[in-house]
């Protein structure tokens, strides 16, 4: 081969990899100055805090109608033990020995036995109307906007949204090594749950492995992820934010490496993550858990 056409040959090669080279630097600039569409999410994060008493700030109706009635279960179990509490100071008092050598031999009284029977069924009439009727509000699954199919795995959870062909991902907890500024510890994952705000959103929750908790006590969700069964719930969120969850049954080795992370966001942007979600991470493929501690081959009970 003459040297010209070696020439031309190293030139070509040259050129083809710079147009490699710049297609590739284009996409990664394109892709880091698009618009991030959970963005509006960060600006409320509903997440639990250094001694903190109480439920999380309600993000949905059902989690506020929870938070009602435990505090009004709250204060009629209060009234009650405050009431009994009064009436065994003052039997203590006013009947003591000394006040009373001579004890009294009364054996039944019509009224307080009407009285401390009437009462409490009064109580639990008032405790069980309430509690019916956020049963019932709570079984009300139909009509939903969308559904989202979840799985619990060892350990990480699984999102199918059922309304978006295609988009199905994985969401690992992001290790304890790679928390980066703005993220939360043993809550933040790598791909969280991004949803619309206002929108009814069904939950289908089924297990692949061993039993898993779906809880999100701020949006008033709780379901247990049982193999081989499918259980519903749903929620409505009311304000865009980022809210927290996590597997609360004792699931194995890496339990507390199940958080759930939501990112509730306006419609227009939910509708602009779902393009991204289907570019980007569809159909991971299942890799062992970030947060174990030790080597997959270690694992007892990890799946192939």
């Amino acid at each position: 081969m003459k040297r010209r056409d070696v020439s031309a040959l190293r030139l070509t090669g040259l050129l083809v990899l710079t147009a490699i080279f710049l297609v590739q630097a284009h996409g990664a600039w394109a892709q880091s100055s698009a618009p991030n569409p959970t963005a509006a999410a960060n600006q409320y994060v509903d997440a639990p805090h250094d001694w903190q008493m109480w439920f999380p700030a309600a993000g949905s109706p059902m989690q506020a109608r929870i938070d009602w009635l435990m505090k009004y279960v709250l204060w009629i179990m209060a009234g009650v033990v405050g009431f009994v509490a009064l009436l065994m100071g003052y039997v203590m008092v006013r009947f003591r020995a000394s006040r009373n050598p001579k004890a009294s031999k009364t054996t039944h009284n019509t009224l307080i036995e009407i009285v401390w029977i009437v009462v409490p069924c009064l109580i639990l009439v008032a405790i069980i109307v309430p509690s019916i009727n956020l049963i019932y509000y709570e079984a009300d699954t139909g009509n939903p906007y969308m559904t989202v199919t979840v799985t619990g795995h060892q350990w990480y959870w699984e999102y199918k949204y059922n309304s978006v062909p295609g988009l199905d991902y994985t969401s690992y907890m992001i290790p304890d090594d790679e928390i980066k500024p703005g993220e939360i510890r043993r809550l933040s994952v790598d791909h969280p749950m991004v949803l619309p705000v206002g929108k009814k959103i069904r939950f289908v929750i089924t297990s692949a492995d061993v039993l898993h908790g779906f809880y999100l006590p701020s949006l008033g969700v709780q379901k247990y992820a049982i193999p081989g069964t499918e259980l519903t719930s749903w929620t409505t969120i009311t304000k865009p934010g980022t809210y927290y969850g996590q597997c609360n049954q004792i699931c194995g080795l890496g339990h507390d490496s199940m958080p759930i992370e939501i990112k509730a966001v306006p419609m227009k942007d939910y509708l602009a993550w779902t393009k991204q979600a289907l570019a980007n991470y569809t159909q991971n493929d299942a890799r062992p858990p970030l947060s174990s501690p030790m080597p997959r081959n270690q694992l007892a009970d990890a799946t192939p």
